[in-house]
Order: C-alpha cells, then sequence, then structure tokens
C-alpha cells in the first residue's frame, strides 16, 4: 500500500477515535488528507487538476475527430483518386482555417519568446542584475507551456491536411520532400535544446552560464529555421516558380526561393516579436491585476513595461516589412496585388489601418500612464506634450482609415461625381497613408524617448547642443517625410514607389538610429532629480496591456486570411487549381466572423497557457528576484528598476 493511503486510513481511523477532530490539514474531520507527517503534498493533491486537464485534452480530440469520422467514412468511388474530403457540417475548409491559424499564432508567440528572453539573459549578465535572469526565466516558462501545445496543432494539422486534401499534399511533397527531412531534424534539434536550456537554468549559473547562453543562441537559430522552412511551402503557393528537372534537392531548392519567401521570412519575423512581446505584456498585466502583496505588483509592472516596450519596437519596422513584401507581390503578379489593394480585399486595408492605430494609440497610451504615475510630480510638466502627441495620432489614423472609393448608394455617387469623395479621396491613396504611417511611427519613438528622460537632468557640458540637435533632426525629418508625400501625387507611381516611399523610410530610420544612441549617451550621466516608482499603475494600464495583445492577434488573423484569399480560386497560384467545393474567396463578413472566432479560441488557449504555467510557480518564500525589490527604485536602463540595496 502508498504511503499516501496509509496516511489517508490512519488519519480518518483517528479522526474517528477523537470525536471528528482534524489533523489541521484544513480539510475537515473525516476527508481525505494528502498531507503526510512531514507536511509534504501527496500525489492525491493535484488529482483534481490532472482530471481537469485530462477532460479539457479529451475534449478538444472528440471534437476534431468526431467530423473526422464522419468525414473519412465516405470513401471514394472503387478505382478513383480521392481528391478531396468534406466534412458535412463544418466544412473541411473551415476546419483546416482554425486549426492552421491556431498553429500560426502558437507558433508565432512560440519562435517570438525566446528572442527576447536571450536578450534579457545578455541583459542580465552584462549589468548584474539578477532581476533580468529572473524575467527571461519567467517568460522562458510560459515559451515550454506552449511548445507542446504548438506541436500538438502541427500535428493535428498536418493530418488534416493529409485526410482532406490529399491531391494538394501529393503535389507539394513531391517538390517539398527534402525540405520536410530539414524540418524534422530541425525540430528535433529545437526540441532536444529547448529543454537543455529550460531545465538546465539553474544548474547553469556562474562559470556555466555561457554555456546556458550559448544554448539560448543555439535555441533562436533553429527557431529561425524551423520557421523560414514552412514559409517556403506557404509562399510557393502564392508565387511558384518553374521547377526544372533535376534532383529531389535542386526541385526543392528552386521551389523554396520564390520572389515572396524573403519578404515573408522578414515580416514573420517582426511579427512574431511583437506578437511574443504584447502577449507576455499581457501575462503580466494579468498578474499585475491579480497581485496580493506590493512585491509581486513592483515585479509584474515591471514586466508588462518590458513586454510593451518589446512589442513597440518590434512594431516600428512592421509596417514597412508589410510594405516590402506588397511591392514583391506587385512585381510578381499585378493581378494578384490588384485583388489584394484594389479589389474586394482593399476594405481589409481599412481594418488593418484600424487596429494598429489602436495598437499605436495603446502603447503610447501605456507610456503615458507610466509617465503621470511612476513619475511623481511629472504630470504638469507632460501634460501639453502628450495632448498634442494624441491629437496627432488621431489626425494621422483618420487619414490611414480614409478609403480610396466609397462605398455609396447611387444618389451618393451622383451627387459626389463617383465613388470617390471630392475632398476625401486625396487622402485614401498610398502617398498620404505612407506619410502619416512615418509621422506615426515618430510620435511613438518620441513618447518614449520622454519617458525615458523623464525624472532626469542632464549635466554632460554638450546636453543642451545635443537635445537641440535632436530637436533640429526631428523637425527636418517630419518635413521632409511630408514633403515627399505631398510631391508623390505628381509623379509617376513607378517613382514614388521606387524612391519617395523607401527615403521616407530611410529618414525616419536615420532618425531612430540617431536619436536612440545620443540620448543614452546624455543620460549616462544625468542625475534623477525624480526617483521612478514601480508598482503604482492603475488597473486601466494593465487593461491597455491586454487590449494591445488582443488587437494583434486579430490583425494576424486578417492579414493571414487576406495572403490566403489573394490566391482566390487556386491551390497553387497558376499551377494547380482548386477543383472543391470551396473553390471561392469567403466574403468579408464570414471571414471577419472566422477571424473573431480564431482570436478567441487563441485567447482562450493563452489563459490556459498561463494558468498551466503558474501550477507550481508560487513559493511559500516568494518568487526569487522579487522578495528584495523595493516599491520605489531608482531607473537603470530606459526606466527598468535598479537593484534595490541589500539585495542577495
Amino acid at each position: 500500500m502508498e504511503p499516501y493511503k496509509r496516511h489517508w486510513r490512519s488519519h480518518n481511523r483517528q479522526a474517528r477515535r477523537s470525536g471528528a477532530a482534524d489533523c489541521g490539514c484544513g480539510r475537515g474531520a473525516g476527508t481525505r488528507c494528502s498531507a503526510d507527517a512531514t507536511g509534504e503534498w501527496a500525489p492525491s493533491h493535484y488529482s483534481g487538476t490532472r482530471v481537469w486537464v485530462y477532460a479539457a485534452l479529451f475534449l478538444m480530440l472528440l471534437t476534431v475527430a468526431a467530423p473526422l469520422g464522419l468525414a473519412w467514412a465516405e470513401e471514394a468511388p472503387a478505382g478513383s483518386a480521392t481528391e478531396y474530403r468534406d466534412i458535412p457540417g463544418l466544412g473541411s475548409r473551415n476546419l483546416i482555417w482554425i486549426i492552421a491559424q491556431q498553429h500560426l499564432l502558437l507558433a508565432g508567440f512560440v519562435l517570438g519568446v525566446p528572442i527576447f528572453a536571450w536578450v534579457c539573459e545578455i541583459v542580465g549578465v552584462r549589468t548584474r542584475d539578477p532581476r533580468y535572469d529572473t524575467l527571461a526565466k519567467e517568460f522562458t516558462k510560459l515559451l515550454t507551456s506552449a511548445y507542446a501545445t504548438t506541436a500538438l496543432f502541427g500535428g493535428i494539422l498536418l493530418f488534416l491536411l493529409l485526410g482532406l486534401y490529399p491531391k494538394l499534399m501529393v503535389y507539394l511533397t513531391d517538390v517539398f520532400f527534402p525540405s520536410f527531412i530539414v524540418y524534422s531534424v530541425l525540430f528535433l534539434l529545437e526540441t532536444a535544446t529547448l529543454y537543455l536550456y529550460w531545465y538546465g537554468w539553474d544548474s547553469m549559473q556562474g562559470a556555466k552560464k555561457g554555456l546556458h547562453l550559448f544554448l539560448g543562441f543555439l535555441l533562436n537559430v533553429f527557431a529561425f529555421f524551423i520557421m523560414i522552412v514552412p514559409n517556403s511551402w506557404a509562399t510557393f503557393q502564392a508565387s511558384p516558380v518553374v521547377i526544372t528537372e533535376g534532383s529531389m534537392w535542386a526541385k526543392a531548392w528552386v521551389a523554396t526561393w520564390n520572389p515572396t519567401w524573403w519578404p515573408v521570412n522578414v515580416h514573420r519575423l517582426i511579427a512574431n516579436v511583437v506578437l511574443g512581446g504584447f502577449i507576455c505584456g499581457a501575462y503580466a498585466g494579468l498578474k499585475y491585476l491579480m497581485a496580493q502583496n506590493k512585491e509581486e505588483r513592483v515585479h509584474y509592472d515591471w514586466m508588462g513595461y518590458v513586454g510593451n516596450f518589446i512589442g513597440v519596437f518590434g512594431m516600428l519596422p512592421l509596417p514597412f516589412a508589410g510594405y516590402w513584401l506588397m511591392r514583391e507581390i506587385y512585381q510578381y503578379n499585378q493581378q494578384m496585388g490588384i485583388t489584394l489593394m484594389g479589389g474586394f480585399l482593399s476594405w481589409l486595408f481599412i481594418l488593418q489601418a484600424m487596429l494598429i492605430g489602436i495598437l499605436f494609440l495603446g502603447a503610447n497610451y501605456y507610456f503615458w500612464l507610466g509617465i503621470m504615475y511612476r513619475i511623481p510630480g511629472a504630470e504638469a510638466k507632460y501634460r501639453k506634450p502628450i495632448l498634442a502627441m494624441l491629437i496627432i495620432l488621431l489626425m494621422c489614423l483618420g487619414v490611414w482609415m480614409t478609403p480610396h472609393s466609397l462605398v455609396a448608394s447611387l444618389e451618393e455617387a451622383r451627387k459626389m461625381g463617383g465613388t470617390h469623395h471630392p475632398m476625401l479621396g486625396v487622402l485614401g491613396v498610398m502617398s498620404a497613408k505612407m506619410t502619416v504611417v512615418n509621422v506615426m511611427i515618430l510620435v511613438t519613438f518620441m513618447s518614449f524617448v520622454m519617458y525615458w528622460r523623464a525624472g532626469k537632468q542632464e549635466t554632460a557640458t554638450w546636453a543642451k547642443a545635443a537635445k537641440v540637435g535632436q530637436g533640429v533632426l526631428l523637425a527636418t525629418a517630419t518635413v521632409v517625410i511630408i514633403v515627399l508625400g505631398v510631391w508623390g501625387y505628381f509623379v509617376p507611381a513607378i517613382t514614388r514607389i521606387n524612391y519617395f516611399s523607401t527615403t521616407q523610410v530611410l529618414v525616419m530610420l536615420f532618425v531612430l538610429l540617431t536619436i536612440t544612441p545620443l540620448t543614452a549617451l546624455v543620460l549616462k550621466s544625468a542625475k534623477t532629480t525624480t526617483e521612478m516608482v514601480w508598482g503604482v499603475m492603475p488597473p486601466r494600464a494593465a487593461y491597455a496591456l491586454v487590449l494591445n495583445a488582443v488587437m494583434v492577434i486579430l490583425l494576424m488573423t486578417l492579414m493571414g486570411y487576406a495572403r490566403s484569399s489573394s490566391r482566390v480560386h487556386w491551390h497553387v497560384y497558376g499551377v494547380m487549381q482548386d477543383t472543391s467545393p470551396y473553390a471561392y474567396s469567403p466574403a468579408l463578413g464570414y471571414a471577419a466572423a472566422f477571424m473573431s472566432l480564431n482570436t478567441f479560441l487563441f485567447c482562450l488557449m493563452v489563459a490556459f497557457i498561463f494558468w498551466v504555467a503558474s501550477l507550481g510557480g508560487e513559493k511559500k518564500e516568494g518568487t526569487p528576484g522579487k522578495a528584495h525589490v523595493k516599491e520605489a527604485v531608482k531607473p537603470a536602463v530606459a526606466g527598468a528598476p535598479a537593484p534595490a540595496a541589500g539585495r542577495r
């Protein structure tokens, strides 16, 4: 008989003999006690949790398996090859849509988190601040919880594609089989590296820390290649190339190096960082709302700041990666580009502008709350600049959301003289939209710089000249960006696309890459006039972090639909036609319902992952690296709290 069973029975016998006295376990007399004589919890303590976890997994598998059983029960006629299978009621495409979207979102989180977890660990080593190491470990804890779920959905997606779209999978396997082998090897290497990186965290400290950092580097390298290999399969469907005869490795390489492969690689890499940063920020926001003491509020306030910081700085170059992708699509096939930007899918980019605008507003709002609440006495000084930034952001968002052609009745169109509004129509073209995107990025960047400088007084002799130079540079860059945007109306489209838009991006990047190190040098010798207080942010700051995460998820589901629908009735554009009953692009309203459903399901899974990550994470003595952090501490790096005195 197991020890905990013996204890339970002896406990009940003692309770009956002593007149229903209890043993102090808190469960009352006559109930099963899972604590042994040493105060340790026996396995039965976790039986309830296991039951719920197994029940959830069983329900999920049943939900997928039941319709598949109905679908595969419909055998194809004898002697004919099966090209498609369907699921009555649900539809094969709808099921693939849901599973593929969940897998891609989870993969984006799993591939994005290791990047800034590793960076946080490096910062901790360089600054000798153990809190960065604690933060990186907490990020990685979320990664380990999500990794198995990502692999589970990947396996389900593979089986569904093989069963529901055998014709397409046979073709793709014939082209990409060597890359399937490479992907499998990479997956094994990443899994082994992740386990070593996570389970070796505590043992690889001190002299072995360099080995742990090297494992983190390998983890990110394998994750990057795991991302770009499947990207080649998806981009080949949208932009296939002519495959010449040769070895299977040569065929796979030619198909991999298609025109949109690297634009998608760059775009998804940046998007994964943004997704991971904002989801970790949402995790910190939720933990901040549930914090039970000052130490936890301080820690999760700082963690939310780091997540928002990573998400914002990943978001700044993201629009230009998307612009590069669209440019490559137009160069590959103008009809596909027109379908995306000028056909029925063009309204998706109005929704995209709204979602990105909310992201910019949410990220800036969080920075502004940080100035108001973390820096005592800063409200009066920064109220007017914040109001000016808010007005500029709202005006730019209004321009970005303006459509080129309005949805109007026949009577309205006659009064306007067409579908183009006589006054607002000029704001619906790319020249105006590229201009306001650059201005919004500059405003967001200056919000961060303002937050960075708050509570400090420059002491360097050249600080005043540097500050004036930064102001002149920012004003000049803004004027150049606006002038190029207006000038773009009077030049051919090819000139605007190849020269003006590129120059706007380069000017904006020059400002970011110049002002950031210059500000760091100025503040290196600055005197702190007001110490930053952590753990005092209002609840709406946490709500803003959660909102940012939801907007990023919605944005990724929206653009996933746009890229897939651009192929219209083709599996492989211009090569393999879709002859299934679903050989059409779903209507925008129908697609919006599935975008919302996918976002809701992913948020549920993320909440489940957060809950799993919190199991067993709490210790009686507090979380290491948090128990000795003061509520008010001096900022160290870009607003991060410095180690408190006497910290172990």
